[in-house]
């Protein structure tokens, strides 16, 4: 894994949300900067507290400006019924073939129970206005990311 450090020019990316729509991230930059977090499976439990917190400061990240992008290997569908079942107010991005998370480093060689396989790591990247990183987040636990990222956008 390659992953991107602060100052780095974050790749522009077109992908698909949970309603079908693609977006992209120079669209969304022009509001104001963007949270882009990678998790690796929608509806499970790390993942769900994760995206259970960044729901909750909705009202905070849109008092900064901030654009939440989740992104994760899973389809499109699968981001739906992830989106509606936990009442996510923010926008889920399906990158299926890992491209995004190529381009950012975070698909990588993973260890879990005994066995090795590729996905993602759970990183997140705040990209300012002018598209360079500002922050690379990576020292979190789900249940706290919320509390990581409301914190260091007040720096």
């Amino acid at each position: 894994m390659n992953t991107l450090n602060v100052g780095d020019i974050a790749p522009n990316f077109s992908l698909q949300n949970q309603a079908g729509e693609t977006v992209s991230l120079q669209q969304a930059l022009t509001n104001g900067p963007v949270l882009v977090y990678f998790y690796p499976k929608a509806s499970t439990p790390g993942c769900t507290v994760q995206a259970q917190g960044l729901r909750d400061i909705k009202a905070q990240l849109d008092g900064l400006n901030v654009t939440v992008f989740g992104i994760s290997p899973d389809p499109v569908a699968k981001l739906a019924k992830f989106a509606d079942k936990q009442a996510l107010n923010f926008t889920l991005l399906s990158d299926e073939d890992h491209a995004v998370a190529d381009a950012f480093g975070v698909w990588g060689e993973k260890k879990f129970m005994g066995r090795i396989f590729d996905g993602i790591h759970r990183l997140s990247f705040i990209v300012g206005i002018d598209g360079k990183i500002s922050h690379v987040l990576n020292k979190f636990k789900t249940k706290n990311h919320h509390e990581v990222v409301l914190t260091t956008l007040a720096e």
